[in-house]
C-alpha cells in the first residue's frame, strides 16, 4: 500500500472549495486509488497549510497510474494554478 499526502497552501483562500471540487471529484474514477480524502484547515494558524490531500494507493504501480491518469490531469493543473506552495509525501506500509 502507498499513502499520497500532499498539502497546499493557496494564493487566494476563495479557491479552497474549488480545490476540495478538484480533489474530490476523483474519487471512485482511478483504478488503484482505494481512498481519498481532502480537506480544509479550520485553524488558520501562521503554520498551517490551507488543504490537505491523504490517498491511499495499492502500489507503486497504482501511484504511477495515477499521476498519469487522464482524472488527475486537470485536478494537476487545477492545483499548479492556485497553489502559492505545497509539500507532499510519499511512503508505502
Amino acid at each position: 500500500m502507498v499513502k499520497h499526502i500532499v498539502l497546499l497552501k493557496l494564493k487566494d483562500q476563495k479557491d479552497r472549495q474549488k480545490a476540495l471540487n478538484a480533489l474530490n471529484g476523483m474519487k471512485g474514477h482511478i483504478e488503484g486509488l482505494l481512498d481519498l480524502e481532502a480537506g480544509a484547515d479550520f485553524l488558520d494558524s501562521e503554520r498551517s497549510y490551507d488543504i490537505a490531500l491523504i490517498c491511499t494507493l495499492q502500489d507503486r504501480t497504482a501511484f504511477g497510474f495515477y499521476q498519469a491518469h487522464p482524472v488527475h490531469q486537470p485536478v494537476k493543473k487545477i492545483k499548479h494554478e492556485i497553489r502559492e506552495s505545497s509539500v507532499a509525501v510519499d511512503y508505502e506500509y
